[in-house]
């Protein structure tokens, strides 16, 4: 995996210009979404798996495609990994016959209810968690999947290594890491760790600065023991 998601801190991608409130601007872009919501609803992956997806592009077509044009590109890595199309029926545009999961379809009365849910990675907490508020921790280095050789994982590379001080414990939460490549959801404890700019980037605009990011604990170390 080539981590060019992995965006923070890098340098020669030139200026963030947002755009304006327009969600859309395209109609497809809207249809993208609602395909992947659609898809979510059968089960079949969690949004661990679909993240991955997108980070496993290849680096030409991450890096030309638009927003939405990685939502489906992944997506349909995803349909085809899955079994629940094939590639002959994606470039016909239709499908072969009807799929065994028709009765799971997402119907547009449940559309509501569905994204107002979302989908809580919240477990409960099956031991203490490790570290408090307050407390100084150093992230791991280097910021990999321990777990499944160039897996995914939440923490950025721009954070690895560095030190930072809890600021929240959230209870236990689904470990992406494990969670993406469908080995169980591993929940562990997730906390809020504030890191100085100048700690992150060496040299800050603004000393004042921070960044917080939300970690797992399998992420952490005490600062006294890295």
């Amino acid at each position: 995996m080539s981590r060019l998601h992995d965006m923070g801190g890098r340098i020669g991608d030139g200026a963030v210009n947002p755009a304006d409130d327009t969600p859309y601007t395209q109609d497809w872009q809207g249809r993208a979404l609602a395909l992947t919501m659609a898809t979510e609803e059968l089960g079949t992956w969690s949004i661990d798996s679909s993240r991955h997806a997108g980070e496993r592009l290849i680096p030409h077509d991450y890096m030309n495609f638009s927003y939405f044009e990685k939502w489906l590109a992944s997506l349909a890595d995803l349909l085809v990994a899955r079994g629940l199309v094939s590639e002959a029926e994606l470039r016909r545009g239709a499908a072969a016959g009807v799929s065994g999961l028709a009765d799971r379809m997402l119907k547009p009365g449940d559309v509501g209810a569905m994204a107002a849910s979302g989908a809580p990675s919240e477990r409960s907490l099956k031991a203490p968690a490790r570290f408090a508020n307050g407390e100084r921790v150093r992230t791991r280095r280097p910021a990999r999947n321990i777990l499944v050789d160039q897996g995914h994982t939440r923490l950025p590379s721009y954070a690895a290594g560095c030190v930072g001080e809890v600021v929240n414990c959230h209870g236990a939460h689904v470990l992406p890491d494990s969670n993406a490549h469908d080995l169980g959801e591993a929940a562990e404890p997730l906390y809020s760790v504030r890191f100085a700019a100048r700690e992150l980037w060496g040299r800050a605009e603004n000393p004042d600065d921070a960044v917080t990011l939300d970690l797992w604990e399998s992420y952490l170390e005490p600062e006294a023991g890295a």
